[in-house]
């Protein structure tokens, strides 16, 4: 099965501080690193270092060549991704001494996706191929309109939630993978079992990969509920542990791998990425998380 990643590629401008900046006040940084990121290409990149086959769809500004170049290292295909004039997105990032972070995102080339774009990627998938989203880039009612006609699974990580979220059609997705905010932002209850309930009612078919942070996370079908707990790491980034569960997430389900093992192989990597600075360059690969499996304890829930 092949994973297409319709998504963004950001430049991450990293500041580290001691807290996350509050309203009128004005603090001093410790440190700026420049990395690339943007949650498509760290899904990208996450999935092709669990061993999919990935390509990788969407546009770069004339600042973002390194970018390409880092997909195409990490083994992505980029055949389907354009330059385009202008800037490339890019997001300010703020990471505290406690390894939280708060994210700012310019759209910038993210946002200069065309419908003439979508309908010439599309063209090379149909039944079988798997497509994931973000929401990071433009024109995603369009993209998932046209790939559920082609008959592609479709998965879902609604970030950020913002209107265009309201404009897709969750009856046409397959996976929907999302944290514990954004679900109760979609569904209106912060109860994560009245979550789960308020999709499996409304979208019975869909596949809800729920993460929640320290607790871990739990996986629902129309059969089963699967929950796995946190491997024990000292965290110093979280930047990018949704986006690395994501992509080995739906990496297993690509290779057909049973999904209680699906949820230990991207829980694994998800803490190893936090464990490391940066986005893309704490994504761990293949064999580091095979490593980590047989080395690292989880907390018990």
């Amino acid at each position: 099965m092949k994973i297409l990643n319709f998504g963004s590629c950001n430049i991450d401008y990293v500041y580290a501080l001691d807290h996350v900046v509050a309203a009128g006040e004005t603090q001093q940084s410790n440190g700026l690193n420049v990395f690339p990121g943007g949650k498509g290409l760290n899904q990208s990149i996450a999935a092709a270092r669990a061993g999919a086959e990935v390509y990788h769809a969407g546009c770069i500004g004339e600042d973002g060549g390194f970018l390409a170049e880092l997909l195409q290292t990490s083994g992505v295909d980029i055949s389907y991704l354009q330059q385009v004039d202008g800037k490339n997105g890019h997001a300010i990032i703020q990471v505290t001494k406690d390894g939280e972070n708060c994210i700012v995102l310019y759209a910038g080339s993210n946002a200069a996706i065309t419908k003439e774009q979508v309908d010439d990627v599309l063209k090379n998938f149909g039944s079988g191929d798997l497509l994931l989203l973000q929401n990071e880039i433009n024109l995603l009612d369009y993209i998932v309109e046209r790939a559920y006609e082609k008959g592609m699974q479709i998965a879902l990580n609604p970030s950020p939630i913002d209107e265009n979220i309201a404009k897709i059609d969750f009856a046409k997705l397959s996976y929907l993978i999302l944290n514990e905010v954004e679900a109760a932002a979609l569904s209106g209850f912060t109860d994560e079992a009245a979550n789960l309930a308020y999709f499996q009612q409304r979208y019975p078919k869909l596949k809800v990969m729920l993460t929640l942070g320290k607790r871990g996370c739990i996986y629902q079908d129309g059969e089963r509920q699967l929950r796995h707990p946190i491997f024990a790491v000292e965290a110093v980034d979280t930047t990018a542990a949704g986006d690395t569960f994501t992509g080995y997430f739906l990496a297993g389900i690509a290779a057909g791998m049973d999904c209680a093992e699906v949820i230990k192989r991207a829980s694994c990597a998800s803490a190893i990425s936090v464990s490391k600075h940066g986005a893309a360059p704490s994504i761990p690969d293949l064999k580091s998380v095979e490593y980590g499996l047989k080395t690292m304890r989880v907390k018990e829930l």
